[in-house]
């Protein structure tokens, strides 16, 4: 992974989920037969971070699936093969956050992840339509962006030149056949993945944005999924550019609380809690930080976005916020370096591969999650005793103006429906996660019902699976032969995992303790 700092691509990681639902109807491609396909159809290949070859593999499908005369687009697909001999018939299907990221370009880190349950079962990757090699509405960017071109106003301008770009484009070559890029279409893809690989069953594992797209498998393909676990729980009825601001004064109230509670981070002076206010009520100021890609130095004009989005940012991770405290008493003494990096170390794009496709997050955004008024009753208990904080609105304010000329798919009104669940689905939460709180896997449960099992971290980030015991507890729960044994697996070891202490700088001469 390259570092590239960008606060479009930062807001595009830290707003996590999709979707656009249509009613199913009969596809006009012929669909392969559900027997399992001979090697020959799959074609032996080779991905970045893996030793060995995997096969890789393609299916057509309409971009409109109730428009016989609409384009056909390629759905990729790489299959991790189960090393041992003794397989099961019920693959991992690995679903990618974003929306925009690319499943394939996930391969050598789940791989590793997973590699327990690889010895019995296969790993399939789908890259879902507009991410990775599956139509990408992908828009470059420059390798190095100056600081100053941060801002909310050039990066609205970005997005609208990437809309104007991606219209363009085969095989829709109009703004209107953006509008077929959603969860809906996406796990009908997918399904049809599932039947061409010959499996009766799938256990999906999803993550952020991908647990949204699990959801939707529940709901429409309910019997094809033998467990699902969903880490980071993005409901379809959340609206994330409306709670992400919320849920992230959770979180910092806690770190905030969490230096409070810390006899080294909680000794210094000013106490953080005040050092925070009197940075924010500096702003706008003009300040001169060295760029993290190459330490030219730039002046720009630190706003409260920009110091949002950089403080924000390091909230996902608690081994990154606990280092939070010193890079903002550093910042308070004109060194704004560690607080850049600290958020450049999580907003950072890969270097490989397709990249992030900044067009299917919009075209998932803009059509699944209002950016009007949201229910008073979706926001969290905190948020009150959090709004002092003073965090910026102006993530929302770029989603509603973009969103203002994307064009927006059909939505069909069930698609907020999650029904009981058929089978085992274990939800997993940070109960310091500045974008998926607990709260959102709460409510998810809460729908489920009794086939539901919700395990928190209280304080973990965004994303647990591979954290201390979890990984094993997800892999016990898939390998469970019983749907019953399943749901009275042990988490309390989740409540064990230790946030990271604070990390802390020794005084520099001539500054008091």
């Amino acid at each position: 992974m390259t570092l590239r700092p960008s606060v479009v691509r930062l807001w595009l990681v830290l707003f996590l989920i999709v979707g656009c639902a249509l009613a199913a109807g009969r596809h006009a491609v012929a669909q392969p037969s559900v027997g399992k396909p001979s090697a020959l159809e799959l074609t032996p290949c080779r991905q970045p971070g893996l030793a060995t070859a995997v096969r890789c593999g393609q299916i057509p499908r309409l971009l409109n699936p109730s428009d016989p005369r609409s384009p056909t687009i390629s759905i990729h697909f790489v299959v991790l093969p189960a090393i041992t001999r003794h397989q099961n018939n019920d693959p991992l299907f690995i679903l990618a956050g974003g929306p925009g990221q690319s499943a394939i370009d996930l391969a050598s880190n789940i791989a590793l992840l997973y590699r327990r349950l690889n010895l019995e079962r296969d790993i399939v990757l789908v890259d879902q339509r507009g991410t990775g090699r599956s139509a990408p509405l992908s828009c470059r960017q420059p390798a190095r962006q100056r600081l100053a071109e941060q801002a909310l106003a050039p990066q609205r301008q970005h997005l609208l030149r990437c809309l104007d770009t991606l219209s363009r484009q085969a095989p829709w070559r109009s703004a209107q056949g953006l509008r077929w890029f959603g969860t809906t279409l996406a796990v009908q893809d997918m399904n049809a993945v599932r039947k061409h690989l010959g499996f009766a069953q799938v256990n999906l594992i999803g993550a952020s944005y991908g647990t949204r797209v699990g959801l939707e498998w529940l709901r429409l393909y309910p019997g094809t999924v033998r467990r699902a676990v969903l880490d980071g729980v993005v409901p379809p009825d959340m609206a994330l550019p409306q709670s992400s601001g919320p849920d992230g004064e959770a979180a910092f109230e806690a770190l905030l609380a969490a230096c409070e509670a810390d006899s080294v981070c909680n000794q210094r002076k000013p106490p953080l809690r005040q050092l925070w206010a009197d940075l924010w009520a500096s702003l706008p100021r003009s300040i001169t930080v060295a760029h993290p890609l190459d330490g030219q130095r730039e002046t720009l004009t630190l706003t409260p976005d920009l110091l949002a989005a950089w403080v924000r940012a390091p909230l996902y991770v608690p081994t990154l916020s606990s280092a939070l405290p010193a890079a903002l008493r550093a910042a308070q003494e004109g060194h704004w370096e560690s607080l850049l990096g600290l958020s450049a170390a999580v907003s950072s794009q890969q270097s490989t591969g397709s990249g992030f496709a900044v067009g299917m997050h919009f075209s998932v955004i803009c059509a699944e999650d209002p950016l009007a008024a949201h229910p008073t009753a979706f926001a969290p208990a905190s948020a009150a005793s959090s709004a002092s904080l003073g965090w910026s609105d102006s993530a929302r304010q770029l989603y509603m103006q973009v969103c203002a000329q994307w064009p927006r798919g059909p939505v069909a009104p069930n698609f907020v429906n999650i029904p009981p669940a058929r089978s085992p689905v274990l939800l997993l939460s940070g109960g310091i996660d500045p974008i998926t709180p607990p709260r959102h896997a709460q409510r998810v449960s809460e729908a489920l019902g009794a086939m539901a099992l919700h395990a928190v971290v209280p304080q973990a980030g965004h994303g647990v699976m591979g954290l201390g015991c979890i990984n094993q507890l997800i892999t016990e729960f898939i390998r469970t032969p019983l749907d019953n044994q399943a749901l009275v697996l042990n988490t309390s070891c989740a409540q064990a995992i230790p946030r990271p202490p604070m990390f802390d700088l020794p005084l520099r001469e001539g500054t008091s303790s």
